[in-house]
């Protein structure tokens, strides 16, 4: 049988590389796609395509392009917001959305609280082994200009206001929104309203999960993934 197609989409200095696992767990079930946005890992960024709108173009083009639509789509953190923005002017290109990790509401202090945790010279400093580990995995633009790009994406964020309860109610596709228990970057409340207000929503906190993908169980992850898009699949 068909296995339907799954596209993944990583978060906020990340890169294609770090979903891998996870989309060789559900290989077996999906046919799964991972997408990596303008200006992380060796993807190029055109001009104005490092931007919120910029990465909810290029998820639309990989759909059309692949021609997955309707997609399920799975995104983790700031992946799962571009998806989600996406949802709501383009609905027929989704069959289903999960997100993982995702900060829905944004305002000038939650920009300048995820601000201040980028700050080059500070990882430089205090966390020398994860500026190697974003030395290495991002050459397109290189990490010290990742992060400068990112702080003004957030900043836009900030100013631009996030994704609330009244927009999701609009969703018509079945939505997952998934919180580690251990999550203390993410709105649970937040969350819960817009899983509440979706029509076909659900919230599901993951036990013993962080925020950082290597603190999520992915088994437990996958498990969840299968059971959100098992209902639009043709198994």
């Amino acid at each position: 049988m068909t296995r339907p197609p799954l596209l993944l989409l990583h978060g906020a200095l990340g890169a294609a590389d770090q979903l891998q696992p996870l989309a060789e767990l559900l290989a077996p079930d999906f046919d799964v796609r991972v997408l990596e946005f303008p200006g992380h890992g060796r993807t190029a960024a055109p001009a104005g395509s490092f931007s919120m709108e910029g990465f909810q173009d290029a998820i639309a083009d990989r759909i059309r392009r692949d021609g997955l639509a309707p997609a399920r789509v799975f995104g983790y953190s700031m992946g799962g917001f571009a998806a989600c923005r996406l949802a709501l002017e383009a609905p027929d290109l989704f069959a289903g959305l999960a997100t993982l990790g995702t900060l829905f509401r944004w305002d000038s202090v939650v920009a300048a609280r995820e601000s201040a945790l980028l700050d080059v010279a500070t990882i430089q400093q205090k966390v020398p082994r994860f500026a190697a580990r974003l030395a290495e995995r991002h050459s397109a633009l290189g990490w010290e200009t990742l992060i400068t790009r990112t702080r003004e994406l957030l900043g836009r964020l900030g100013q631009d206001g996030g994704i609330e309860p009244d927009a999701i109610a609009r969703l018509p596709m079945p939505l997952r929104i998934l919180v580690g228990d251990r999550d203390e970057s993410v709105d649970l409340l937040h969350s819960r309203l817009l899983a509440l207000a979706a029509p076909r929503g659900a919230l599901e906190v993951i036990p013993r999960a962080g925020h950082p993908l290597e603190r999520v169980p992915l088994g437990h992850l996958a498990r969840s993934l299968r059971d959100c898009f098992g209902a639009a699949s043709e198994r």
